[in-house]
């Protein structure tokens, strides 16, 4: 299947919500509580008025569109939020929905919002797909934990990071 990859602009935020809170179902259907989603659900409206904005920034947030025009997949880059961060760029989020995983798209988009350069990135500990797909792409753990704050509650992730690109 083809896909097309672009920047996303604040006009887009609504797909980007909708597919965004579609795939977290998809991926994270077994880690989280029936309550976290129907409460994501229920906040569309407000997550994408607060979407426009975050996405009209310099940093790359990339989506990617089916021949239908439906957003399939998502990744989104930019400075680190954390002060102890490896590198000082972090790939915040990378999501394709399950009817176009295996087709190449996870790793496109992770070059077109990462390029070659170094970067970490944060996975939940239980989410071994991801792990595995970072792992192929050049990541390894380095130690790092936390926990994703209580309205996500609390889940535990680890650091990945990529010191170059490796093929």
């Amino acid at each position: 299947m083809d896909y097309v990859l672009r920047r996303a602009t604040p006009e887009d935020a609504e797909a980007i919500v909708l597919m965004h809170t579609a795939a977290h179902e998809e991926s994270y259907g077994h880690l989280l509580s029936p309550g976290f989603f129907a409460e994501r659900r229920r906040s569309i409206p407000e997550r994408v008025a607060r979407r426009r904005p975050y996405l009209d920034v310099p940093h790359p947030r990339i989506f990617a569109e089916d021949a239908n025009g439906e957003v399939v997949g998502l990744a989104d880059a930019g400075p680190p939020r954390h002060e102890d961060s490896p590198f000082p760029l972090e790939l915040y989020s990378i999501f394709v929905l399950a009817r176009a995983q295996g087709s190449g798209l996870g790793k496109a988009l992770l070059e077109a919002a990462l390029g070659d350069s170094p970067a970490y990135l944060w996975v939940l500990e239980e989410n071994v797909k991801a792990q595995a797909f970072y792992r192929r792409q050049g990541f390894t753990f380095d130690g790092g934990r936390g926990n994703l704050p209580p309205e996500w509650e609390s889940v535990p992730e680890l650091r990945m990071v990529r010191d170059r690109l490796r093929s």
